[in-house]
This record gives C-alpha cells, sequence and structure tokens, in this order.
C-alpha cells in the first residue's frame, strides 16, 4: 500500500506546484511576465526500466507580473505503447507575494489528480486515481549568476476530490533548489526535496528525492536540458536506494 502512495505521489508532484526573472533557463523562482505563456516539456525514463517512458506538459500563463496560473499532465508507456496511461492531471495558482530586489517569495496552490486512465483502469477508476490539494511557499535570492530557493508543500490526498474525512492522507515536503550560471549560454542545477508523511499508519515512511542537471540557452525565451536523479525510500525499515538512476531531458519556451 505505501508502495502503491508512494508512486501515485511522485506522479502528482510531477505535474503540480507551477514555478516560481523572466529569462527562461531553468531557473527555479523563473515566472512568465503579465500575459505571456510558458511551456515546458519534459521526457523522462530510468536506467533499469528504459523500455519505460514518461512526458510531462507544463503550461502557464502570467495573468499578472505577480499572478499565474498553470496546467499540467503527464502520460507514460512502455514496451513501445504495448502500455499506455494518462498518469496525472494539475491545475494550480501561484502568487508572488515578495518582489523586493534579489529577494523573491510565492506562495502556490493546485488541485491534482493520479493516475486518470490506463490499460488496466477505467477512467478516473475509483478504486485507483487519488485526488490531490496542495498549498505551500516557495521563496530564495536571485541573481545575475546563481540563484538558491526553498520550498515548503502541505498535501491533502484522498480517494474522493471533497472527502476532508481522517482517512485521507496528509503529507509535508521541503526542499532545496540551485542554479548556477556558467556563462550566457550555459548553466547548472540540482535540488534536493524530502516528503515525509504526517499519518500515524504511515509512521517512518518518506522519500528523499535529489537532482542535477545541465541546461543550455538557445536564447532568452528557450532552453533545453539534460537531468539525473534518484530516490532514497523509507518505509519503516532502513533507507533504500532506488536501483538505478532517473535521467530525462526538457525544453522550455517563454512565448
Amino acid at each position: 500500500m505505501k508502495k502503491i502512495v508512494l508512486t501515485s505521489l511522485l506522479a502528482v508532484f510531477a505535474v503540480s506546484g507551477a514555478h516560481a526573472a523572466n529569462i527562461i533557463d531553468g531557473n527555479p523562482l523563473y515566472r512568465p511576465g503579465e500575459g505571456r505563456f510558458y511551456s515546458e516539456t519534459s521526457l523522462a525514463s530510468h536506467s533499469e526500466k528504459t523500455e519505460t517512458w514518461g512526458l510531462a506538459q507544463q503550461l502557464g500563463y502570467g495573468i499578472t507580473d505577480r499572478l499565474l496560473v498553470s496546467v499540467g499532465t503527464t502520460l507514460g508507456e512502455s514496451n513501445w505503447f504495448d502500455n499506455a496511461s494518462w498518469n496525472a492531471f494539475s491545475v494550480g495558482l501561484n502568487y508572488r507575494a515578495v518582489d523586493m530586489g534579489n529577494w523573491k517569495a510565492d506562495v502556490f496552490g493546485s488541485y491534482a489528480l493520479a493516475p486518470v486512465w490506463g490499460d488496466h483502469m477505467a477512467f478516473l477508476d475509483k478504486d485507483a486515481t487519488v485526488y490531490d490539494w496542495t498549498v505551500g511557499v516557495r521563496g530564495g535570492y536571485t541573481t545575475a549568476g546563481w540563484t538558491v530557493a526553498g520550498h515548503v508543500a502541505f498535501d491533502y490526498l484522498n480517494s474522493e476530490s471533497f472527502n476532508w474525512n481522517d482517512d485521507g492522507i496528509h503529507t509535508l515536503r521541503a526542499g532545496l533548489d540551485g542554479q548556477l550560471v556558467l556563462n550566457l549560454d550555459w548553466n547548472l542545477v540540482a535540488g534536493v526535496e524530502y516528503t515525509g508523511f504526517l499519518d500515524d499508519n504511515f509512521e517512518d515512511a518518506g522519500v528523499w528525492s535529489g537532482k542535477f542537471g545541465v541546461n543550455y540557452n538557445i536564447d532568452a525565451t528557450k532552453y533545453v536540458g539534460a537531468y539525473v536523479s534518484t530516490d532514497i525510500r523509507h518505509s519503516t525499515g532502513d533507507w533504500e536506494f532506488d536501483d538505478g538512476f532517473g535521467f530525462g531531458f526538457k525544453f522550455g519556451v517563454d512565448f
């Protein structure tokens, strides 16, 4: 049961919490300007499961310079589409509460569901789909050469959208992301996040997730990136590294 919930959580988090600089280059504090869109498309797999791929798409719009709305989704396939799935869908809002020179801070919220549909489940299967409400804050310090940003988010998950009873699952996520600009073309990014369960029946369960990547700036409105990641999971026993590592590619555009 815990492994199922952890898997659903990772699928939901892949499309929740829109990014919170108007130059799109992988900066964790990026946001589009008023009246502008952004799109980030990611393709990912795993070194131990290279026959399985996931495609994630996030689209956001700057209602104002401070207020951002976003939608996101993820799809999956394995064995050359012998199996396919619609893994997650989310909508979110992000508000820049602090914009004081180099200091930035956002508050955000989102609603997500996962999985949506698969070869072995009906559309929004009541026995499989998890609904997730999220609220959080993200803030940090950004310069032309580097950025450091931290975030804290609270998630409530249940098998029904508006079921607020004690059967739900409560998680708290905290993480740190950074970017180092090497020159006008290249930058490095890295991040770490811990997801902890707040319910007694998931005592001591949690996940550490880490990533490292490199981005290439095509120009001020487009970039491509390549990333590697890994997870360390804990479920009442010892901490265990995932076999192998995740890897992926990303394309971002501001328009």
